[in-house]
């Protein structure tokens, strides 16, 4: 590492630290928990990034950018699809069993290169909880049916190369959740940015915005009741659902590889600003050989989450995950992914993805 490289690092260094405890502009508020919506907002589906706790904010490229930082979609290189599926807060023997867990997630993405430094993206994530028995004052065990709810995000993204160094990106998503009679529709906005430097492009530095759009409420049939104004008359009356805010946060990465030869080690640290919930510190690492075989490992951190008395998650913080990429030339490649998210309770989260690039 020369001179000029160490003094842009320290450059860098000095910003986040400024960000991060520069006063209580990024705060998160422990007293405005519980009160936002669409917190599905907040699941990392996808299987690589996840496995390393989020922490790369600042160095993840391709596809999987889309949640973690958009700007990292501009690395598309020229096709990315990934298919992944999360067996999200596990509680039975089945994995990736709806009836095992607290929801079956499914996700599918899919990247293109436009033109010579811009890329389009789309995903779409389904949450299925699966069959749920319909109970009434008068029957509270069932027996008269199911229903089954499904959550769904549908994400456009388009990032671009700006410069050797600078990259990024915004996302606009669709929201949707729905149960048999009763739903709610909302649009958000990401946006993202990363900063490459270093002699072989191994600093990075980089910033999203993520979940920031109009409030939302619930609205449909289930919210209206019939009465009698007397016995002649009858009317349907339907309750106002209450807004609620989306789960609006902020993240600060940095990274750095190290390479040697065939060899790459990555650290990586991110700052999460929830606006809803406690702020988050998210440290990870990866270890990657020939990019054939990565083995990645991260922790997420939050006051009090190490108490039971105290921790207001059910993720414990430890995850980790690997990839097994194989080569199919012309520059092609298929690849797997597997990541493990610890939680108190439940039995973990699981998710497995597969991934081509042409």
């Amino acid at each position: 590492m020369n001179m000029k490289e160490i003094s842009r690092l320290l450059k860098v260094s000095l910003m986040v630290a400024c960000l991060l405890f520069g006063g209580e502009m990024f705060a998160g508020n422990e007293q405005r928990a519980g009160q936002a919506g669409a917190s599905e907002l907040l699941i990392n589906p996808w299987a690589r990034t996840s496995g390393w706790a989020d922490a790369n904010v600042a160095g993840v490229k391709g596809l999987e950018g889309i949640f973690s930082n958009v700007a990292g979609l501009a690395f598309t290189k020229k096709t990315e699809l990934i298919f992944s599926q999360t067996s999200w807060l596990q509680y039975g023997g089945k994995m990736f069993d709806a009836n095992s867990s607290v929801s079956n997630i499914s996700t599918f993405g899919f990247a293109q290169k436009m033109g010579e430094s811009g890329v389009l993206g789309f995903a779409v994530m389904n949450m299925n909880f699966g069959e749920i028995e319909i109970t009434t004052v008068d029957l509270p065990d069932g027996g008269i049916g199911t229903f089954s709810p499904k959550y769904m995000n549908i994400s456009m993204s388009y990032s671009k190369i700006f410069s050797n160094s600078i990259y990024g990106g915004m996302t606009i998503k669709m929201i949707s959740e729905q149960i048999s009679n009763v739903g709610a529709n909302g649009v958000a906005l990401d946006a993202g940015i990363q900063y490459v430097t270093g002699e072989k492009d191994n600093l990075k530095f980089g910033i999203s915005l993520k979940n920031v759009g109009p409030r939302m409420s619930f609205a449909g049939d289930g919210l209206s009741f019939r009465n009698y104004l007397n016995p002649n008359y009858e009317m349907t009356a339907e309750q106002r659902s209450s807004e609620f805010e989306l789960p609006a946060l902020l993240n600060i990465g940095l990274s750095y590889d190290f390479i040697v030869e065939d060899h790459r080690l990555t650290g990586a640290g991110a700052f999460t600003s929830n606006s809803f919930q406690k702020d988050q510190y998210r440290l990870g690492g990866e270890y990657s050989y020939k990019d054939y075989l990565m083995i990645r490992a991260g922790y997420t951190y939050e006051e009090g989450i190490n108490d039971p008395s105290t921790r207001t998650t059910a993720l414990r913080g430890p995850s980790a995950g690997f990839t097994v990429e194989l080569p199919m030339g012309n520059g092609s490649s298929f690849g797997l992914d597997y990541s493990y998210r610890h939680t108190d309770p439940f039995q973990g989260s699981h998710a497995i993805g597969a991934r081509i690039n042409l």
